[in-house]
């Protein structure tokens, strides 16, 4: 470290070559074995130029999920179920000071007064951050990876996340502009879904995503343009999904996507839907498809004053198809239900949905 201070700015490759440097001095002193020098020369590039002991995990293609609970308490995510690490962070302000280094690169901040935030990894992986403030045992990381392969539909079928014949489907469906909304759990495949559907969007056509933290991996779609929400900070005005829905209509979009829906947004949404941009896409947060359709009222209703059965009409002839996602207990994620929404029915005051597909069990 004093040595990078006497420095100043040093490039990787110096840096590398600093870390050797001290390994072969070390090893004049004590016996140092091969294995012990890599394992070194590893750790150290990643404590002072990456994510320090996460690094090792974030390359783990096994690893699906990263838990930091305070600096002693890592927990890992591997094919659906949770293990301890046995790694731990040096101390909280090493701790600290990844937290800063994740939410700094993408132009975000986090700290005391607002100890909350949502960032990304340049792989896209999603980062949730809270500190001490709210977080009482200590600062609390939550990163989701996702993998650098983008999964395609006929690779969900071999995965077993949903049949054969289901899937061509989907993909006639996508084709034929229908809005299909995606919902299910946390780490249901939601995102890895709609990736793979969006494969079927004809490559001529230009589409719009919006996205709170970008995640999405739209596949050989050249006439894209990428949206993202920005959190108030100093200096800088929040930029809502709510603003980019509105935005992106002016933008001459054939589809819009947007990434997930959480609350008024959902309003803008279904309206953008209705005004020509058949073939959109979206995802939820929900239990079921029938809650979703439930919980889209209740977000629907926080971006406008409607009365209910207006907002019912509005998502009866936004949505033509809901697809939901959940685990099984051995941590396959599948696709369980598909519904058709052919509109709202006032006289009997419920949707007009027929049941396309359901998985037994």
């Amino acid at each position: 470290m004093s040595r990078l201070a006497a420095e100043g700015e040093t490039e990787d490759e110096r840096l590398l070559e600093m870390i050797d440097e001290e390994i072969v001095r070390e090893g004049r002193m004590r016996k140092l074995p091969l294995d012990k020098r890599i394992f070194l020369r590893a750790s150290l590039f990643n404590s002072l130029r990456r994510l320090d002991i996460l690094q090792e995990f974030l390359e783990d293609e096994t690893v699906t999920e990263i838990m930091v609970n305070g600096p002693e308490k890592i927990f890992l995510e591997r094919e659906g179920r949770l293990e301890k690490s046995g790694k731990v962070f040096s101390s909280r302000e090493k701790l600290e000071d990844v937290i800063q280094q994740i939410v700094s690169r993408v132009n975000r901040t986090v700290n005391e007064a607002s100890p909350i935030v949502d960032a990304r990894l340049a792989d896209g992986s999603r980062v949730n951050v809270a500190l001490r403030a709210v977080a009482l045992d200590g600062p609390v990381i939550t990163i989701r990876k996702f993998g650098k392969q983008a999964f395609s539909l006929d690779s969900l079928v071999r995965l077993g996340t949903l049949p054969a014949a289901l899937a061509e489907f989907l993909k006639e469906c996508v084709r034929e502009r229908k809005n299909i909304f995606v919902s299910g759990g946390t780490g249901s495949g939601k995102t890895t879904l709609l990736n793979a559907l969006s494969a079927w969007i004809p490559g001529e056509e230009r589409i719009v995503t919006i996205e709170d933290s970008a995640e999405l991996k739209l596949q050989d779609l050249e006439n894209l343009v990428r949206l993202e929400a920005r959190r108030p900070s100093a200096g800088e005005e929040e930029i809502t999904i709510r603003d980019l829905i509105k935005t992106a209509l002016r933008m001459r979009p054939d589809r819009i996507i947007v990434g997930e829906v959480r609350d008024g947004a959902c309003l803008d949404m279904l309206q953008a839907m209705n005004t020509g941009h058949d073939g959109s896409l979206s995802t939820g947060h929900g239990r079921s498809a029938r809650d979703m359709l439930s919980r889209l009222e209740t977000m629907a209703m926080m971006g406008g004053e409607l009365p209910l059965p207006a907002i019912r009409e509005q998502i009866g002839n936004a949505i033509d198809l809901m697809i939901h996602l959940a685990r099984d207990r051995s941590g396959v994620r599948q696709v369980r239900t598909v519904l058709e929404v052919d509109g709202y029915d006032r006289k009997a005051e419920d949707y007009r949905i027929r049941s396309l597909y359901e998985k037994e069990g």
